[in-house]
């Protein structure tokens, strides 16, 4: 069965190429935040995309701020972000703001499709270098009391999180560490939604 997959983007014809994929079924597209949730706000729950690609520049609303608001709303869908380019900045923020992963536009066709079905059937994105890299630099300078609290990151999701900044798959670290692909998947979702520290806000209209 196909993962029904939305496209958020003001120059989504550069992602139908998703179409012709076997695991991929392209559901909705819009051209910015504000359209996005317009037309998730007419659709029935059971004609909802099940991962959107969502890029952070856009004229319209921009893609964090759609997220932050979509997270409330449609807490089922997972949402991995788009960009041309490696902002660390833009991705810790778009992490914070509940996004399960963040991908380069110019990554390769299968990286993306991949990274999508890996989503819909585990819950959890691989979390790339640069991702892991800020996310142990904001744990580090952040005082231990607010880091239990707010973070709470167990000593095996530090440690997956250190063999992630070395460059480590998950399939390696899986290898490295004795346990199953499905079980570091696991403690990389629990990495994931232990950053989405961001207050939730009032939607947008």
């Amino acid at each position: 069965m196909k993962v029904p997959v939305g496209i958020v983007d003001d120059k989504s014809q550069n992602l139908q190429r998703l179409n012709y994929s076997d695991d991929i079924a392209i559901v909705l597209t819009a051209g910015g935040g504000s359209d996005f949730l317009d037309q998730m706000e007419k659709l029935p729950r059971a004609s909802h995309p099940l991962v959107i690609l969502m890029d952070i520049a856009m004229p319209d609303l921009e893609g964090i701020e759609t997220v932050r608001v979509a997270k409330l709303l449609f807490p089922h869908i997972h949402f991995l972000m788009l960009t041309d380019f490696e902002d660390d900045d833009n991705l810790f923020e778009a992490i914070k703001a509940g996004a399960d992963g963040y991908l380069l536009k110019n990554d390769k066709l299968a990286s993306i499709i991949d990274c999508i079905v890996q989503l819909s059937e585990s819950g959890s994105a691989p979390m790339s270098p640069p991702i892991a890299r800020k996310t142990l630099d904001v744990l580090t300078k952040t005082s231990l009391p607010d880091r239990e609290k707010d973070y709470a990151l167990s000593e095996r999701e530090m440690e997956i999180l250190r063999l992630t900044i070395d460059g480590y798959a998950i399939n390696a670290i899986a290898e490295k560490l004795f346990l199953s692909t499905h079980t570091i998947g696991k403690h990389l979702a629990n990495i994931y939604t232990k950053l989405h520290v961001q207050e939730p806000r009032a939607p947008v209209k």
